[in-house]
């Protein structure tokens, strides 16, 4: 058995989750999904997310596995919601899972549901009752594993992307 957990994110592991955003961003492409194709995420983001203590990695047998970062607090993207509402309105306190991406190293292993389910850990350790997250409406194989999670869909946001549109999930935890 594999030992597996996540732990914040270090400036050393900067390189290690850049590969894993390219990965993914080619991942994506192959797929025909119109998400991270343009800038975003770039490299200054991955880098605030670890100086801000807001960047997670998923460890497999001490590799590097996943990324995602875990923003806390109203995220400006999500005050404004098309289609549904949030349970707690826009501005209740929150966490939100933010550019999460799996290594093709470990692709196929249902590992990213590992990774929501310890971000979801944290969220409850730092109080939060409160989760958020979004992918693209092509990207079905992320819906899969944001609704496999206890996520229910809540309705539309807009990133500041190429092609912005995004469906809203959000889940609530004691």
């Amino acid at each position: 058995m594999s030992a597996t957990y996540l732990r914040q994110a270090t400036q050393a592991d900067l390189p290690k989750i850049s590969a894993i955003i390219a990965d993914a961003k080619a991942y994506l492409k192959e797929q025909k999904i119109n998400q991270w194709q343009g800038n975003y995420p770039l490299s200054a983001d991955l880098e605030t997310d670890i100086q801000n203590g807001i960047s997670y990695v998923l460890i497999i047998d001490g590799e590097v596995a996943g990324t995602a970062a875990l923003h806390q607090g109203i995220d400006p993207h999500y005050l404004k919601i098309e289609d549904g509402q949030w349970a707690n309105g826009p501005e209740a306190n929150y966490t939100a899972i933010h550019r999460i991406a799996l290594s093709g190293n470990f692709r196929g292993q249902h590992l990213s549901g590992k990774l929501i389910s310890g971000l979801i850990t944290i969220s409850g350790v730092l109080g939060y009752t409160d989760v958020r997250i979004d992918t693209h409406p092509d990207n079905k194989g992320m819906q899969h594993v944001i609704t496999s999670n206890g996520f229910t869909k809540r309705g539309i946001v807009y990133m500041a992307e190429d092609d912005p549109k995004r469906f809203a999930y959000q889940l609530l935890i004691n």
